[in-house]
């Protein structure tokens, strides 16, 4: 029997280990399908955002040795030359903001820093480059020291993404994470119309006419007002819970995924149990999706509670709900509140746990 991985967010740490892998390299096939130049997938926490962003990276990164032997005999691999061909086929920004969040603005920027230079760390071989220019070399050496400025930090992304173009002579497959961490920690702190103008350019100037990128993908929890960040984003498209089809098989367990889990682990005696506690989730047309963070715990303990209540903290819903006093103003306040716009499919969760 496979190792169960818990909390292994890095596919190729996963797949390295033998771990049991839930096969959603379909994913990627998704991503090469649809037609949005920017994707914003929006998915409850705990649903494996991370782990598939990390196979995308893994998947098409051309810097990437072994990318044929990490996706060996999983299903994308059989999708024909269409999709095998991009199989290290282009450079990849990766960059997660995950951590990029603090009690008020200022260390905010420091994590950032932090973020971008993890960011530039992953390509430092452009500075031996005889593509990029001596100046575009300092500007990378300002970011490696954290000397930076915030407007060499908002323009960081784009800037890397040219000189990836051009070291490669190929676009950029961009890929972030958790990028509405920051915001929300920002509001919840009170420093919430400082950040926004900062991720407002620093959205705007990576996004906007970036003609260095083939196709960005975002992954959070919540949706933040496209007006208020993403203004100007050309072929923008938002894939939340409940309003949309695309996506909806690639995050969480399906039942039939579920059903093959049941038999590799040998527990069918408890399949109605399992489902009670720990299916009923929607994602588009998707019905009966597990959660498969609860799942791997089970698992691995073989105890039926409730895992994922407790994996992170809901600081911003409770603030917004603090500030109003029946139950009609709290809705109001969901629905009307201009920071973050709050998206019923994550709350649909929250409330169910």
């Amino acid at each position: 029997m496979q190792g169960i991985g818990i909390g292994e967010s890095d596919f190729k740490g996963l797949r390295m280990r033998d771990y049991y892998f839930i096969d959603k390299s379909l994913f990627i096939k998704d991503i090469l399908d649809n037609s949005s130049k920017i994707a914003l997938i929006t998915r409850p926490r705990r649903f494996g955002k991370t782990l598939n962003m990390s196979m995308l990276k893994y998947y098409f990164d051309c810097k990437t040795t072994d990318n044929e032997e990490l996706f060996r005999d999983l299903k994308i691999m059989e999708q024909g030359e269409k999709y095998t061909s991009k199989l290290g086929y282009y450079p990849v920004i990766y960059m997660t903001l995950k951590d990029v969040q603090d009690r008020n603005y200022e260390n905010m920027i420091l994590n950032m820093k932090t973020a971008i230079l993890e960011m530039y760390k992953q390509h430092i071989y452009l500075l031996e480059s005889d593509k990029i220019y001596d100046f575009e070399k300092e500007k990378i050496k300002d970011i490696l020291y954290c000397r930076e400025d915030e407007t060499i930090l908002k323009n960081s992304v784009k800037d890397l993404s040219e000189y990836l173009n051009r070291h490669y002579g190929k676009p950029v497959m961009l890929l972030v994470d958790e990028y509405d961490v920051p915001l929300q920690n920002a509001y919840v702190e009170g420093y919430y119309e400082e950040a926004i103008k900062f991720f407002k350019t620093f959205y705007g100037v990576t996004f906007k006419d970036n003609q260095y990128l083939e196709k960005t993908v975002i992954t959070g929890v919540s949706r933040v007002a496209k007006e208020s960040i993403f203004s100007g984003a050309n072929n923008f498209d938002v894939y939340t819970v409940l309003q949309d089809n695309e996506f909806d098989k690639d995050f969480g367990i399906t039942k039939e995924e579920m059903e093959k889990v049941i038999e590799d682990f040998g527990v069918q005696e408890e399949k109605e149990e399992i489902r009670k506690w720990y299916d009923g989730y929607t994602i588009g047309k998707e019905t009966g999706i597990y959660n498969p963070w609860s799942i791997l715990n089970y698992l691995k303990k073989e105890v039926l509670i409730p895992y994922w209540v407790n994996t992170s903290s809901n600081d911003l819903i409770k603030l917004i709900l603090k500030n109003s006093t029946t139950v009609k103003e709290k809705i109001e306040m969901l629905l009307k509140e201009e920071a973050i716009e709050v998206v019923l499919d994550q709350e649909t969760v929250i409330c169910r746990n």
